[in-house]
């Protein structure tokens, strides 16, 4: 696997592959990765030729008062996972390469954005699609992997590839989890035994919402009632449980024929943890 860092070594490299006829996957991630990772990577492997792996923890996408400094970095093992599981090109810049003195260009994309992480981190999807967008114009892939965990990112990159006519496909790959439910996340690692095991509540009472909802209870008490019960199994705050529109994020009363999601953010200890999952009436 390569290393790089410059950008004209990367596009280099990318035209190379692609003289050789290779269809390439991007697969962009802030590093700190886990076998949630690795599912992209896996799928990107199954979709193209070459498989490309960005590490790039982006300051334009976290808040004041956010974990930047103490995001996790960990590039030496993060690149043997990923050269021991068949990736190619690992594209590495630091913040000066992505982010030139004098860059004054902020993507926002309208809408999709808005609400739920939007509401609760403001500027978050401006930094995220302003980062993607340019990783997207540097690797040039046939097809990038986004996690559906952040299941609002992965609506408004898709987003803004269509409005911007973006070349490329944009694929999302299933949640993988922990053995108890849980969504893997780098955030994850901030958490003590204990924390770790009150967060499985997380995914349990979306699933019981999801369910309810499905058999026509109304939402807004659902949610109420699971935003109530993190509160008493130990997170100490919860920015939103919500049902959506699973396309455009817009929020919904009720299942109306169209794909929705269920979608949670809540804080326990150093961490703020998100999960979504799908609802289909029966």
């Amino acid at each position: 696997m390569q290393t790089i860092r410059d950008l004209t070594a990367l596009r280099r490299a990318v035209a190379e592959v692609r003289g050789h006829g290779d269809r390439v996957a991007l697969v962009p991630t802030m590093g700190a990765l886990h076998a949630g990772h690795m599912a992209l990577v896996d799928e990107a492997r199954r979709r193209a030729d070459t498989v490309v792996a960005s590490i790039f923890v982006n300051p334009m996408q976290f808040g004041a008062g956010e974990d930047l400094a103490r995001y996790p970095r960990r590039e030496a093992e993060d690149a043997a996972m990923l050269e021991a599981r068949g990736c190619a090109i690992l594209w590495a810049p630091d913040a000066a390469t992505m982010y030139p003195q004098g860059f004054a260009t902020t993507i926002a994309v309208a809408g999709v954005s808005e609400p739920l992480e939007g509401a609760a981190r403001a500027g978050h999807f401006d930094g995220v699609a302003t980062v993607v967008c340019k990783l997207l114009n540097q690797v040039a892939p046939d097809v990038a992997l986004f996690g559906e965990k952040d299941w609002q990112q992965l609506a408004v990159v898709r987003r803004m590839a269509a409005d911007l006519d973006l070349p490329v496909e944009i694929a999302g790959v299933a949640i993988v989890r922990d053995q108890h439910g849980l969504a893997l996340s780098s955030r994850n690692a901030y958490l003590t035994a204990d924390e770790l095991a009150a967060a499985r509540a997380l995914p349990r009472a979306l699933e019981e919402a999801a369910t309810a909802i499905a058999r026509g209870e109304p939402a807004a008490v659902v949610v109420a009632l699971a935003a109530e019960r993190l509160t008493r199994g130990g997170f100490a705050t919860v920015d939103y449980v919500a049902l959506a529109d699973a396309a455009t994020l817009r929020p919904v009363d009720a299942l109306d024929g169209r794909p929705a999601r269920l979608l949670a953010a809540a804080r326990i200890g150093k961490a703020r943890l998100i999960d979504n999952i799908a609802i289909e009436p029966k």
